[in-house]
């Protein structure tokens, strides 16, 4: 019988003698090098329970959030291909790209911060690839194939009817979840109305689109289908960084060591009462490594494998209570949680990192709330040197481009404040529509007798609707000044 076959009773219980075997090699590779397939027990548990109504949450904002609109613009655009985006209703354009920097930071430095407090929590509850796979994915595998040891079975079984009727069904089931969660995400790069025109017309009229969408949904499927949890204990970067950022007052899923050993079976009415209390709680039954879905055994140590889902603590727990001995044998604790029985407190590091992030916010925030919703950039023509009017002016051609990151429009009047002149567009007075850029071309004149250098900077200002959008400033070339001297 297979250790999966057994009830928990058996797995408490056992009447030969105890062995206690550690993993030489990760879960997920077996001795030659090849995918070792991991089939973990269904899960249950108060904490089982809390990430489901967590995930409820998390995927209703996921779908939801491309059609909230916040002053007529998406809640959250990330638009690379067009370079336009849009967080919290907020257009940023790439004229912005000091504030995406100061984000990024921000996030990197908030994940650093996290990380050291409370360790991968935001794998095992928010993480995207968590949430699809142990909530959504695995539990229509749970539903149509079963329990761990009955999908171990149907794996091994030969191919007939009911195995292609399983495997036909899940596979269905997950690429129509796949492409739903495809067209989520190209609204989150296009746009609600693009994908909703995409989807009501026909696939010939946007091919390009259209292949986009498939291939992010054939490769959702690939990773939850087959990849699985080789995708984070191989391609994300955040279990390695666990490595160097966890330390022993850091918050984990942590085995009671202390507590728990010497581990060993409960056996069944022969066991010396004094032999029984030599043994630690931890009665070897298996179950914390058989749901895991990474396939470790928590018992050996924090490990980069470990995504803190939690599902070894609900087990854990209710043999604990079956057995008559306290819960949280597994739990959220530290290193000296454990060992020195230490409070988690604030230690340098975390106050080194809390320092930092506040420093770094406090820049972002300057630079946003600084952030001129109309930006101006106006620069002479390259190649085209100054010219001298028959009425005694100096004139200079410009390139001008105006960014308007606001939903309204505006006709836009340019002013020379720095100097005496006037400004000159060429071609069509400019104006500038809701979220757009405007361009144009215009001469800068300036009396000859004014200018007393060959290079100058000249100020300008911006308006539109009689209210200053923007100021800036540009180089102004005249004609060389020599000086004689007696």
């Amino acid at each position: 019988m297979s250790i999966l076959d057994k009830s928990i009773d058996e797995l408490i219980y056992d009447d030969v003698e105890d062995t206690e075997e550690y993993r030489d090699s990760i879960a997920t590779v077996d001795g030659e090098g090849n995918r070792n397939w991991i089939f973990p027990r269904k899960p249950k548990g108060k904490y089982y329970d809390r990430r489901k109504w967590v995930s409820y949450f998390l995927l209703v904002l996921f779908f939801a959030t491309p059609f909230i609109k916040i002053n007529g613009n998406p809640f959250l655009l990330i638009n690379i291909l067009e370079r336009k985006f849009v967080i919290f209703g907020m257009p940023f354009w790439p004229q912005d790209f000091h504030l995406f920097v100061l984000a990024m930071i921000s996030f990197f430095v908030f994940i650093i911060l996290f990380t050291v407090a409370f360790g991968r929590l935001w794998c095992g509850w928010a993480c995207p690839q968590t949430l699809f796979m142990e909530m959504v994915f695995r539990r229509i595998e749970y539903w149509i194939e079963g329990d761990a040891s009955t999908q171990r079975k149907l794996s091994k079984a030969t191919w007939s009817a009911s195995k292609i009727q399983k495997r036909g069904l899940k596979y269905l089931i997950f690429f129509t979840i796949s492409f739903l969660i495809s067209n989520t995400v190209l609204a989150y790069i296009f746009g609600i109305e693009v994908v909703m025109d995409m989807v009501t017309s026909s696939p010939a009229s946007n091919w390009g689109r259209f292949g986009g969408m498939m291939a992010f949904a054939t490769v959702f499927f690939f990773v939850f289908a087959w990849l699985r949890e080789q995708a984070c204990i191989i391609i994300c970067p955040y279990g390695r960084l666990q490595g160097v950022l966890l330390n022993n007052n850091s918050i984990s899923v942590m085995y009671d060591w202390i507590r728990g050993e010497p581990r060993g079976k409960i056996k069944r009415g022969k066991q010396d009462p004094l032999l029984q209390e030599e043994k630690g709680d931890c009665v070897d039954c298996n179950l914390c490594v058989q749901v895991c879905p990474t396939g470790i055994d928590i018992r050996n140590g924090t490990q980069l494998e470990c995504i803190n889902c939690t599902a070894c603590m609900d087990a854990c727990d209710t043999v604990m209570s079956k057995v008559g001995k306290p819960e949280g044998l597994i739990r959220y604790d530290s290193h000296n949680g454990i060992e020195n029985k230490q409070p988690f407190t604030l230690n340098t590091r975390i106050i080194a990192y809390i320092a930092a992030l506040m420093a770094v916010l406090a820049v972002f925030g300057m630079s946003l709330a600084s952030r001129n919703a109309v930006e101006a950039t106006i620069l002479r023509t390259p190649g085209v040197l100054f010219q001298e009017t028959e009425d005694g002016f100096i004139q200079n051609v410009y390139n001008i481009q105006i960014v308007n990151k606001t939903t309204d429009s505006y006709p836009v009047e340019l002013r020379l404040i720095s100097h005496e002149g006037e400004i000159q567009i060429i071609g069509e007075s400019l104006s500038i529509d809701e979220e757009s850029i405007a361009k144009g071309v215009m001469l800068v004149k300036i009396p000859k007798e004014i200018i007393t250098q060959q290079k100058n900077r000249i100020e300008l200002e911006i308006w539109g609707n009689d209210k200053l959008l923007d100021k800036t400033t540009t180089s102004f070339l005249g004609p060389m000044v020599l000086n004689y001297e007696d």
